[in-house]
């Protein structure tokens, strides 16, 4: 898969494509039908699947402080893309003057100017340029005027409920892991860097990989979850996460703790991921040490059931 930073990236003699255009946060069930089917038709047509996404999210550009949870981290997100059989991933930086641009402007200076686009796959609720006033009735008649045709991508739902990134943010928000991985058709991943803790599971028996994660991760809600620990060319590991602020011990800073099962090796400074499987219990205060031991031991094991 080619990745190009700015759709002016694009080369010279650049032929024909297909296109589909959105933030794709999560790469979830939804987003790799759109996907899906825009490198299905690129196939059929002969020509390439171009992926149009941005970076930072707009939320962030538009109204300044509203980032929402990222679900996938960029590069993880490239990767999802790329395994669904892309062509191109164009990431688009949006900037401030970007999001000024208006529709008309959007459609020719992107999707015919520079990808020469043959066909626009979108989604019912697409919306582009300058204060979102572009919907697909207008994309349908600029490309009557530019000569592009435009399909629909299909919605997935379950259970009535249609997979979107703003639902799925709100279960891993809620520690609903388990109707996140439905959703997303995996597990809902966090990953960061390996740093140092206060060391107090070293001395309970259960050294744990204190996680630096993203500001704008998608953590799940404070508790403890069975979660696969996954390093960089080597095999996952089943682990005991702990969310929060660990109470026993007054603490105020939030954090991600996993406590890799059968494993003593040194972890420090090691980008790690956290794919969560379920959710085992809420956070809880103990008032001696005995109790809180015997509780871990409890939720070791329920992680190798659930992980195994």
């Amino acid at each position: 898969m080619q990745r190009w930073r700015g759709y002016e990236a694009a080369p010279g003699g650049w032929g024909r494509s297909v296109v589909t255009i959105g933030v794709f946060d999560g790469v979830h069930q939804g987003h790799q039908a759109t996907i899906g089917h825009t490198v299905t038709r690129a196939r059929e047509l002969g020509v390439k699947s171009v992926v149009v996404t941005f970076d930072p999210h707009p939320a962030e550009v538009v109204r300044p402080g509203s980032h929402p949870a990222v679900l996938t981290e960029p590069a993880r997100k490239a990767e999802l893309i790329e395994a669904l059989g892309v062509d191109v991933l164009c990431v688009v930086p949006f900037t401030v003057e970007f999001s000024r641009l208006p529709a008309e402007a959007f459609v020719h200076d992107i999707l015919v100017e520079h990808l020469h686009a043959a066909l626009v796959v979108v989604g019912d609720n697409f919306r582009f340029g300058h204060r979102a006033a572009g919907d697909v009735a207008l994309l349908e008649r600029l490309g009557r005027t530019f000569g592009f045709g435009v399909e629909g991508a299909p919605l997935v739902a379950e259970a009535g409920t249609v997979f979107s990134s703003t639902y799925i943010r709100s279960c891993v928000d809620a520690g609903d892991v388990r109707a996140a991985a439905a959703a997303l058709g995996r597990p809902h991943r966090v990953e960061g860097v390996v740093v140092r803790g206060d060391q107090r599971g070293r001395e309970l028996g259960y050294p744990t990989a204190n996680l630096l994660t993203h500001r704008y991760a998608a953590v799940p809600a404070d508790g403890v979850y069975a979660a696969r620990l996954v390093r960089r060319g080597g095999e996952p590991l089943a682990a005991a996460v702990s969310i929060g602020t660990n109470p026993t011990f007054s603490g105020r800073e939030r954090r991600v703790e996993a406590y890799a099962l059968d494993f003593s090796g040194d972890l420090y400074g090691e980008r790690l991921a956290l794919d969560f499987v379920a959710h085992l219990r809420e956070q809880r205060t103990y008032d001696a040490i005995e109790p809180l031991v015997a509780q871990i031991a409890e939720d070791v094991e329920r992680t190798r059931r659930a992980v195994s």
